[in-house]
This record gives structure tokens, sequence and C-alpha cells, in this order.
């Protein structure tokens, strides 16, 4: 076998940290001894043994001259964990090949360095693209300090997310919604107005067997969330956070009492001002957010400039009418020229609905 067929190996156990890991990168290990498979291990929670760790745990027998593949570069820093630079060491591992360099500022090369510097040697870069794909939310936000925002809506082929009754349930199909949960599940957090709040109560956990529910975060600049929404009556079992610029201690009490946290932020425009929001879930070690608002708060999102992928689910239906809901509001833009471009765009089908997956170019309103 090839260094890339262990890679792929590497890599299949890496996603199996999907939703788990978090703010942490998935990270896979393979350790190849004459040809043989003989340890293998992937980062199975936050705050648990890294990849490397549980791939030299596992050998069937002595490490000492074997090869590892391992998908993300090893740290070589003491955090939840000591480095795993000193077990690859210890291990007598004679080499190692490395998919994505990490872009960690207590890392960034160092790993490798360290690992050269005890005459190992080490080959980068195999399988890079692959690496750093499932990764993407971990380097945003360890480059930027913000989560990846990934807007996602349902619609017809005719542009409606519901009909002009506000009837909404279902525009997609079973395969579609369950990939919506697969998403849900891989998110640190979930984001909605509270236009959809009022509009939907919706309860937005993710409804897969073993799956982990996000955090539900609801943006609620006056305050209006009924006592009685899911999201509040349900805040002791799944985390709901009210980002609010109310600062009424009265009303805010009773959504304390309910189980839920306040975030009170900073105004602008006489809304939360949504670029604090994303520091502020930056900094509570949120690192990918599933935005799940309506066409107003949509356009919210993408005028101040925090979205940077668009999940856009397509059902083979049409709806009409002029009243019927589409999934991005507000003022709009005025001149085709100026439009909020996609790029990178993936197309796949999810029993007879499509997902049409783009990343947000920068533009007008995007400047960093």
């Amino acid at each position: 076998m090839r260094d890339e067929d262990y890679m792929r190996m590497a890599l299949q156990l890496a996603e199996k940290g999907c939703g788990w890991v978090s703010p942490n990168p998935m990270v896979g290990a393979v350790i190849v001894k004459d040809g043989r498979v003989i340890g293998q291990g992937y980062h199975e929670r936050y705050g648990g043994p890294h990849a490397e760790r549980n791939a030299l745990a596992s050998c069937t027998e002595s490490p000492d001259g074997a090869t590892m593949y391992v998908t993300l570069e090893p740290c070589c820093h003491v955090g939840k964990q000591p480095p795993c630079t000193e077990a690859i060491l210890e291990a007598g591992i004679q080499k190692v090949v490395v998919g994505s360099a990490d872009p960690n500022p207590l890392v960034c090369g160092k790993g490798i360095q360290q690992l050269r510097e005890h005459g190992m040697h080490v080959v980068e870069g195999v399988l890079q693209e692959a690496c750093d794909r499932i990764n993407e939310a971990f380097f945003h936000y360890i480059r930027t300090g913000r989560p990846l925002v990934v807007m996602k809506y349902a619609m017809t082929m005719d542009g409606k997310i519901a009909a002009y009754t506000g009837d909404s349930k279902w525009i997609t199909g079973e395969e579609a919604r369950k990939h919506v949960h697969q998403q849900r599940h891989q998110a640190g957090a979930i984001l909605v107005g509270i236009g959809t709040v009022l509009a939907d109560d919706p309860l937005l956990t993710c409804r897969i067997p073993g799956g982990k529910n996000p955090i539900r975060v609801v943006c609620d600049s006056k305050l209006r969330t009924p006592v009685t929404a899911q999201v509040v009556t349900t805040a002791r079992q799944t985390l709901t956070i009210l980002a609010t610029c109310c600062t009424d201690s009265k009303r805010q009490r009773v959504y304390q009492e309910a189980g839920c946290r306040l975030w009170v932020m900073e105004e602008k425009d006489g809304r939360v001002d949504l670029r604090k929001l994303m520091e502020r879930m930056g900094q509570e070690q949120i690192d990918r957010v599933l935005l799940e608002g309506g066409g107003v708060f949509n356009w919210a999102a993408l005028e101040a400039g925090v979205v940077d992928k668009v999940q856009a689910y397509l059902a083979p239906k049409l709806l009409g009418g002029r009243e019927a809901k589409t999934p991005v509001e507000g003022d709009g833009i005025a001149a085709l020229a100026q439009a909020i471009s996609l790029k990178n765009s993936t197309v796949i089908q999810l029993g007879e609905d499509f997902l049409i997956e783009s990343e947000v170019k920068p533009n007008v309103y995007r400047d960093c």
C-alpha cells in the first residue's frame, strides 16, 4: 500500500470524532510496520487522549522502527494532554507521514521541527487537501478567533422556503432532513433569530441516534422569546443562550430561572451586533455555527459579513406565490454587479433533493 492509502485510513478514523472533539481538530493516526497495520486510533472526545497516543496504545506489537500516518501535525505543547511528539519519540517511531500542518500558533511547524531535530524522517502534505477539509472549522477558528458560520436553508426550485400560508413542513424529504441533523451534530451551536422562534417554535436539537445537541443561540434583541417556547422549556436539558440588547433585569430573570443563559450584547442599528456575537461565540470556544434563520435574519447575517458558507437544500417542487417567503429577504442588493458571490460550489443528491454547498466570497459587506 502507498502512503496515500494509509492516510485515507487515518482520515476515516479522524471522522469518527466528528461532533465530539470541538473545538479541537479531528485527527486520525495509523501505525504501520513491515507493511502491516499494528496500531490505529483517533481523537475521540475533547479533553481526551489525542489520536497519536490512542494509536500507540492500541499497538499489537512494538512500534519501534514503525511509520506513523497522522492527518494533522503532532502537537508539541502541553494542553489538556501531554505533547504527542514526546510519545512518538519515546515509542521509537522511525518515520512520520503528516497530512495537514497545524495552524495553531502553539504548534505551527514546531511539532514537525521537533521530530526532525531528533533525527526522525518526516513527510509532509500527503492528502493535504482532504486532511484540511475535515478541519475547516478548526482552521477558521484558530486563524480568526471566530466560528465558521454556515447558513442553511431548504427551498423549492422556485426559491420558496414556505408556502404563502406559512406552511413549511416539509420542503425536503427524509434523507435531506437526516443530513441536516448530521450537520447539527457537527455544529458547536445553532443560531436563529427571534422571528423563527415566534413563527415556528422550533426545538433545534439533533435527532439522530447517538447524536449531540448543539448549543442553541437565539438572537433576540428586545427579549421577546415566549417563556413557553420549546427552547426555553427545555433549556435545562439542552443549553439555550439568548443574545439580547435588553438590560431589564426583571425580564432577564424569567429566562434565567428557566435555565437559559443571557448574553447582553452591543447594539448596532437597534439590533444585536452580529459581528460582536461571533466574537463572543469564539471566546466561548464555539468553532462552528449552523445558522437556521428565516429570510430577514439571513439577510442581516449576510449584510454583517459573518456568513462563511451557504448550504441550500433544493427540493424538486414549485410553490409560487408573491407573498411566499424566500431564503434571503431584507433590503437586498441594489445592483447585480454588487451581488454577494459564492465560490467552490459542490452538489450532492440526497434522495430526490439536492444540497448545494458554497463558500462566500469577500464582498462589499464582507471585509474580513
